[in-house]
């Protein structure tokens, strides 16, 4: 599920976000685990690529801070894979070895910012804050290319984006976590849309759902159909990226407003 926020008061059951820390110094692990435990986040440790991605394999991490520089495996190649099981988890990458070719590729890589050693604890808390609480984005769409310049093109405007190519991997994200948006394409491996449609309907009937097509005319039918059973809307391919972008914002918007009025 999608943490939602805390108040500043402790003693709540409900964490506030799912920590990964990859470090092979067990020290530096130790330190910011215990002082982001103290702050209600559910924090788990690795001492190395290996560790971390058994653990990426079996629960999910909104925030991972990554050691950049460690034996085997280091931690941009660490985070390509780990993009590649949980696309939505914000890498943080935290290095001795900063420079402009550090950022840069690490940048390129997908990471999302570079924090420099020795940590400074109140920085570095201010951008796990921020990171846990950036929209979720789920995209649903068996065009492996497209998906890959959605992640791009939202991560930039700092949307936490999922990829799902097909209903049933569609389903098993729906399963484990609450989305703000869900963009779904209308035409899917062994479906057309309207079983996701109403799986998120099923899962998350908060998630706001916006319709994608490149076949108007073959899915005008299907299309009207569910925005009557209340899909939020319908942007066709080739996208017009900054309508796009304008939808997904405003209907992030709206969900997590609504979120917060639920919590309240």
């Amino acid at each position: 599920m999608n943490p939602q926020p805390m108040s500043d008061q402790h003693g709540s059951s409900q964490p506030q976000g799912t920590i990964l820390i990859v470090d092979d110094e067990p020290d530096t692990c130790a330190n910011l685990s215990d002082i982001l435990s103290d702050l209600d986040y559910q924090v788990d440790t690795a001492g190395s690529g290996e560790e971390a991605l058994k653990l990426m394999r079996n629960k999910r991490y909104d925030v991972a801070l990554l050691d950049y520089k460690m034996p085997g495996m280091d931690g941009l190649t660490l985070y390509r894979k780990i993009k590649q099981l949980q696309a939505d988890t914000v890498a943080i990458i935290v290095t001795a070895y900063a420079s402009s070719a550090t950022s840069s590729n690490a940048l390129e890589a997908g990471a999302w910012k570079i924090v420099s050693k020795p940590v400074e604890f109140p920085a570095l808390l201010r951008l796990i804050d921020e990171a846990v609480g950036q929209p979720l984005v789920l995209v649903v769409d068996d065009d492996r290319d497209l998906c890959d310049s959605l992640w791009d093109l939202l991560r930039e405007r700092d949307f936490r984006v999922c990829l799902a190519h097909d209903e049933e991997a569609a389903r098993q994200k729906l399963q484990r976590q609450d989305y703000d948006v869900v963009l779904i394409d209308m035409k899917l491996p062994k479906g057309d849309g309207r079983g996701v449609f109403r799986l998120v309907r099923e899962t998350t009937p908060k998630a706001r759902t916006v319709l994608i097509t490149g076949h108007r005319g073959e899915t005008e039918e299907i299309v009207s159909g569910l925005l009557k059973e209340g899909a939020s809307g319908v942007c066709y391919k080739p996208f017009d990226v900054a309508k796009l972008l304008a939808t997904i914002r405003e209907l992030a918007g709206g969900a997590e407003t609504a979120k917060r009025r639920v919590s309240e």
